[in-house]
């Protein structure tokens, strides 16, 4: 079912109300909403690979064509929030998004594929994986890697920061799943992965292609 909140109360500008610090949202617990963008409730869809970190998407009723991400600096929840935390099924990571200005949809996909394009496995997160998960990794990695090393349309981020060679990207580790499907908040997975639950922590899934 489609959002039925108005597209122009996301819309960039300066009616929002002031932004909730990361000290007033443990006080105050609000209840934060999501952009409809990011829960799949909005004509627009959001297509975002955390490979190349490309951002685009298209519209339900005009599905020939793609469509530029203008949404980019809309606020990613009502009221808005200097600091999200993103974890998500497909890995053992916590991403940070912080804007004090409040965090817009464009500082969640910039921080995620950065976070996931420049950081590299370690040797014990590895080795925290069976063998044949390691062995698909290190495959993911070769290919992406050779993927990576000829022309690339980024969307509007800048191309990643060169990685040592030899080592595994956290991208690699999503293997296919490398593209955003959307975001949602999970207090009981939370605590299983944080060890505690609030209100600007949420899940994203991944899937293995963009629809």
């Amino acid at each position: 079912m489609m959002d039925n909140v108005r597209v122009d109360r996301w819309a960039t500008g300066s009616a929002y109300g002031p932004v909730i610090s990361q000290s007033d949202l443990y006080l105050l617990k609000p209840n934060l909403q999501i952009h409809p963008i990011l829960t799949k409730s909005h004509s627009f869809i959001l297509i975002f690979n955390l490979l190349t970190g490309y951002t685009g998407g298209f519209n339900e009723q005009q599905t020939d064509r793609d469509h530029p991400f203008d949404a980019a600096n809309q606020p990613a929840t009502l009221p808005r929030v200097s600091v999200i935390h993103l974890i998500t099924e497909r890995s053992p990571w916590c991403t940070t998004v912080r804007n004090e200005a409040g965090v817009t949809l464009g500082d969640i996909c910039g921080q995620m594929h950065k976070d996931y394009i420049e950081n590299v496995i370690t040797d014990t997160e590895l080795a925290a994986t069976q063998p044949r998960i390691q062995e698909r990794i290190k495959q993911v990695a070769a290919r992406n890697a050779s993927n990576l090393g000829g022309p690339q349309w980024n969307g509007f981020y800048s191309p990643a920061a060169p990685t040592p060679l030899n080592r595994l990207k956290r991208v690699d580790w999503l293997c296919e799943a490398h593209f955003f499907d959307q975001l949602h908040r999970d207090d009981r997975y939370a605590e299983q992965r944080l060890g505690f639950a609030a209100p600007n922590i949420f899940v994203m899934k991944l899937e293995t292609y963009a629809n």
